[in-house]
């Protein structure tokens, strides 16, 4: 089974890439691609842009990637209460080339940050429009303080509660291939 991560933010140490590279690790027998936002350097989307120079390439490369793949883990970096930039802009221009820029591909979304808050307010409006964009959604988990439940030196959630939740989110894009 092909696993496609990524952490939805450009930040080159995003928490984010690091709790959806970790999940992917719990998926057993994965075959595990992380992928860097920063490969995907796109001018900013407009109606007018798109007229003049079509798909842009890095669209079309982000979608193929989540086509190639046997399920998707997503981790949702907040700003400002929403998506990044960096996220938002290449969801855009993806969706240009299809809504359903998900496929149809069992997925889990994730969100962490370092405070309480586990960044769960752009967690809920991913899950809200999962609908629209061809989400096969089977787990959604908000990990609040992620330094304090993640361990840097072995790339792990140690803490129990963290851990049994992402145990249980990977499971669910194993139980597609038992049926």
């Amino acid at each position: 089974m092909k696993i496609l991560t990524f952490g939805a933010s450009n930040t080159k140490n995003s928490i984010n890439k690091a709790l959806a590279r970790f999940t992917a690790t719990l998926v057993p027998g994965a075959e595990i691609e992380v992928l860097d936002l920063s490969d995907y350097d796109l001018p900013i989307y407009s109606e007018d842009l798109e007229k003049e120079i079509g798909q842009h390439p890095a669209a079309k490369a982000f979608f193929e990637k989540i086509g190639a793949a046997d399920g998707v883990i997503v981790s949702f970096a907040e700003h400002n209460g929403s998506y990044t930039a960096a996220y938002k802009n290449l969801f855009d221009w993806a969706s240009r080339i299809d809504q359903k820029v998900f496929q149809n591909k069992p997925t889990v979304y994730l969100s962490t940050s370092p405070g309480p808050g586990g960044a769960a307010s752009v967690l809920a409006s991913a899950k809200d429009s999962a609908q629209f964009f061809g989400v096969d959604l089977k787990a959604a988990v908000s990990v609040p303080d992620f330094y304090d439940v993640f361990n840097a030196e072995t790339g792990c959630i140690d803490e129990p509660n963290a851990l049994a939740d992402l145990i249980a989110a990977a499971e669910t894009l194993t139980l597609r291939e038992a049926a």
